[in-house]
């Protein structure tokens, strides 16, 4: 689906302009973004596996952007479309995003040049396996230093096969489970961290609407729900946030792209049905309840007052970015916006939500996933049934007092005490907002800064800058 005919430059180029603009916005030192945009190190494996048709070799990469703080996070992908340049680009993403939503980590990322439904599942296991054995000989899988996590083209399951290969190499190790995320939950894992991207995009687009006076600016108003909206991928991204803005937002998701087409209903879309057809079918095409075109990319065109892009990225370029037709953009992907096309958008007067903000949920909650897997306790276990006990005593006195009795409905959640998924989804509300006020604070603050994306990419390079300084490696100008 990329199209990248159009484009001047590379993925990690893009990336780095976007940087170089806002060092400029910011007034930072040339040589300190320099420091910031320097990719730490980049290890490139290649290694065989014997399968059913013989011995094959895949070719893989792990790059580290950043170690300032460790462990180096980042997704794992398997795909075909793996480069090296990708790889330093996510990587370097990862450790904006990080500092954005405020997590002690590092960026990093890791992809296998790989289909993974060209094989068997022991084959997909070998290989996967194999991989995270290289990967931990060179001490870049541990939970101390480098921590995957899944993501295009790999699950919970390749999570729990690396996990287990790390536990078998170094079975002394009191943190083992920490040494990836996105494990099974019976494995380690933690509730909400499968549609934690999607529940984040949510999230933001929450926050967003809270706020008239940043909903004048992308004409939209009467709030979220009934906007319509058109999604660009239905993996776990794109249909836990169509399923959560529709079933809980009550927003109209009018259209749904995928790798063979797109479906249309200007009424809106029943999302679980157009999963399970596409589950089934491995496509949109004969999905009867509503429109299908074969002309996917085209649909991103389509008039809406939300574009939420979650596939792959530079799906947005200079080709087709003056054809967009909507108030604002969600980025769901990761770089589904390149950087001309976000030139062009922006003297547009289109409103872009970036995607250092947007899909930093699954980061989130990896971090986590992590922290419950260090201090080997599940969360809220101390303090569940205290709140519980807490909130009869409330409900007690309240009815005493009134000589009322409480519904049963009201009585229910109010002595419901917060299981783990409720603290989980509390902290990544929480992140959400708070990094969404800490953009609209920098472009409040800074009257060079005219956009979310330089707003966030400011707040980025200024906390790594910082790091950087406190390490005595680059120096902070006084204002």
């Amino acid at each position: 689906m990329t199209d990248h005919k159009h484009e001047s430059m590379s993925f990690r180029e893009g990336v780095d302009r976007m940087v170089d603009r806002a060092t400029l916005a910011a007034g930072l030192d040339p040589g300190t973004a320099k420091v910031i945009k320097a990719c730490d190190a980049v290890l490139q494996i290649k290694f065989p596996v014997r399968l059913r048709a013989g011995i094959e070799v895949f070719t893989g990469w792990w790059a580290v952007h950043s170690a300032h703080r460790l462990p180096a996070k980042g997704g794992l992908r398997f795909s075909l479309q793996v480069s090296q340049d990708e790889t330093e680009a996510l990587s370097a993403l990862m450790s904006y995003k990080c500092a954005i939503a405020d997590i002690p980590f590092g960026g990093a990322k890791g992809g296998l040049i790989i289909d993974p439904s060209k094989y068997h599942l022991d084959e997909l296991a070998e290989i996967t396996r194999r991989f995270a054995r290289e990967l931990a000989r060179r001490d870049l899988l541990n939970p101390a230093t480098n921590v995957p996590a899944p993501d295009m083209g790999t699950s919970s399951r390749e999570m729990a096969w690396i996990a287990d290969t790390y536990k078998t190499l170094f079975p002394e190790d009191v943190n083992q489970d920490a040494c990836v995320t996105g494990k099974p939950v019976s494995r380690g894992g933690i509730p909400g961290r499968t549609d934690a991207v999607g529940k984040g995009v949510q999230f933001a687009l929450q926050e967003f609407f809270r706020h008239p006076d940043e909903l004048e600016k992308a004409g939209l108003s009467d709030g979220l729900s009934g906007q319509r909206v058109v999604i660009q991928g239905l993996g776990n991204v794109g249909y836990h946030t169509a399923k959560y803005l529709a079933e809980e937002e009550k927003v109209k998701v009018i259209a749904i792209i995928e790798r063979d087409g797109v479906v249309f209903n200007k009424d809106g879309l029943n999302v679980h049905d157009v999963r399970q057809h596409f589950a089934e079918t491995g496509g949109l095409k004969g999905f009867q309840k509503a429109e299908y075109s074969p002309q996917g990319s085209e649909a991103l065109e389509m008039e809406c007052d939300i574009l939420i892009p979650a596939a792959l990225e530079s799906q947005i370029h200079a080709g087709n970015a003056m054809n967009i037709q909507t108030s604002l953009i969600v980025e769901g992907a990761n770089g589904p916006v390149t950087y001309e096309a976000d030139e062009i958008l922006r003297r547009r007067g289109v409103v872009m939500l970036p995607d250092i903000y947007v899909n930093v949920g699954g980061v989130t909650v990896s971090y986590f996933e992590w922290a419950r897997n260090l201090s080997h306790m599940r969360f809220g276990r101390l303090q569940r049934r205290y709140e519980e006990l807490r909130g009869t005593s409330y409900l007690s006195a309240l009815e005493n007092m009134t000589g009322r009795e409480v519904p049963r409905t009201l009585r229910t959640e109010i002595v419901r005490g917060a299981s783990e998924l409720d603290l989980v989804r509390s902290g990544l509300d929480d992140t959400m907002r708070a990094a969404f006020l800490d953009i609209r604070e920098a472009m409040k603050r800074n009257e060079n800064i005219h956009d979310y994306r330089t707003a966030a990419y400011v707040i980025a390079i200024q906390k790594l800058a910082q790091s950087y300084y406190d390490m005595g490696l680059v120096e902070i100008p006084e204002e």
